[in-house]
């Protein structure tokens, strides 16, 4: 085994034990603090008031954080291996958007309720219809600006309707419900959300894992990857399906949660390199670990009511989006014309 390898394999088990770390301190945190015996023992035991509080309130909602968190690295790895654009990720292209329409729309309207299987098969319509938009709008040799302004659109008529559905909501209770949801969270989940939502996520994991020799082809460029029999039209097929799958059945069930998708696949980007292929895995688990810290922090920060995790990603994923634009533009102003 050569020593790439070896540094690949030693940064997958480092997250590992990360993810396993942050998982006991979730079932530790919370209003009624448990010490490590406590929740390990109401975990395996089930027994007493630290059973219920470990096994039916806060272990769907780690597990849920786990599944989210490696959706959503996983799916903008996937997204920049696609698009060979260090900035994609689904928020941008108005995935997250569209999904939390969908589901809005079920929810205000009382078509479903929000443990029902429609909601987040309507998130996922909604997702798969934005991000299919986004692959027919901007066209196969978009520039980084096109692709961008052709997701801003997207993101701003998803966005647009959602405030549509809201002001028309018969229930004024049901649109308040929906604004809060809408800022991204994971109390309250049960394990009706978490068996709703995984066969999903399973699925979009699937989707996206089996590409990712086609995206170590695309570094070589359209034209040489289909030379080595990818099939174009078949991987933005395939990725669009995936991350829509994934990222729908997500919002459906936590909300909108955004920039997990664009910070995960770059902490381990400088660990393993610039394979598209070599970032899916580690992007996931960074992904996972990410949003379970953020999901831990908003229990430990002293509130009235639990701060949406949702805004916790954003307040640390708009500073470090910022910071990979500076550093973009200084590459590209410091390269010869």
């Amino acid at each position: 085994m050569d020593a790439t390898r070896r540094h690949y394999w030693r940064l997958e088990a480092a997250l590992a034990a990360l993810i396993l770390l942050l998982a006991i301190l979730s079932l530790m945190i919370g209003p009624a603090g448990l010490s490590p015996k406590a929740a390990l023992g109401g975990l395996f035991n089930g027994d007493g008031p630290a059973g219920i509080i470990v096994r039916d309130i806060r272990l769907p909602r780690t597990l849920l954080a786990l599944l989210i968190g490696g959706t959503l690295g996983l799916s903008g790895a996937a997204l920049q291996g696609l698009l060979r654009n260090p900035l994609a990720e689904p928020a941008l292209f108005g995935a997250p958007q569209a999904a939390a329409a969908a589901s809005s729309f079920m929810i205000a309207f009382s078509v479903a309720g929000a443990t029902s299987l429609a909601v987040p098969l309507a998130g996922i319509a909604g997702a798969l219809v934005s991000i299919g938009g986004l692959v027919a709008v901007a066209g196969r040799r978009a520039s980084l600006t096109v692709t961008l302004l052709a997701g801003l659109a997207l993101a701003s008529f998803a966005g647009a309707v959602t405030a549509l559905i809201l002001n028309l909501a018969p229930n004024p209770f049901a649109a308040l419900e929906i604004a809060f949801w809408l800022l991204g969270s994971l109390e309250d989940r049960s394990t009706d959300h978490l068996l709703i939502a995984a066969p999903f996520f399973v699925v979009s994991w699937l989707l996206l894992a089996m590409n990712a020799r086609a995206f170590r082809a695309l570094t070589l460029g359209e034209d040489a990857a289909a030379s080595l029999g990818v099939d174009l039209d078949r991987l933005r097929m395939t990725v669009v399906i995936g991350v829509a799958v994934g990222v729908g059945a997500a919002v459906a069930v936590a909300g909108s949660i955004g920039f997990v998708g664009l910070i995960a696949p770059h902490l381990v980007r400088r660990a393993v390199g610039s394979d598209p292929a070599r970032v899916l895995l580690p992007g996931a688990l960074a992904g996972a670990a990410l949003l379970t810290a953020a999901d831990i922090t908003v229990r430990l920060l002293p509130a009235a009511d639990e701060l949406r995790v949702g805004v916790v990603t954003a307040l640390i994923g708009v500073p470090f989006f910022l910071a990979m634009i500076f550093s973009e533009r200084r590459q590209l102003e410091g390269a010869p014309s």
